[in-house]
């Protein structure tokens, strides 16, 4: 059974990520007085220790973020993806 491990680096919001590069999501969160995101998320896969990856961004304004996770694509507007939490995974883990 592989362990997922994750760069000791800082954690951001998805909506902040690179293109391309491979994150682990550490955290979800829903905003203030607002519907429950975080749930909806999780729901579709948002969940802590889950590998993903922005694949494209819309335009203009950069959005919707098109999402990998796991082996489904999600689009999401940039209020859910500032509630996912995510870091840099390390590349060669298993995830």
């Amino acid at each position: 059974m592989s362990q997922s491990v994750v760069a000791t680096s800082p954690s951001l919001s998805l909506s902040a990520a690179a293109l391309g590069q491979a994150y682990e999501v550490i955290a979800l969160s829903s905003p203030e007085g607002g519907a429950d995101v975080a749930d909806r998320l999780a729901e579709l896969g948002f969940l802590p220790g889950e590998r993903l990856a922005i694949l494209a961004r819309g335009m203009p304004g950069g959005e919707p973020l098109a999402v990998r996770v796991g082996l489904s694509t999600f689009a999401l507007r940039r209020a859910e993806a500032d509630c996912v939490q995510v870091v840099l995974a390390v590349a060669g883990a298993a995830g």
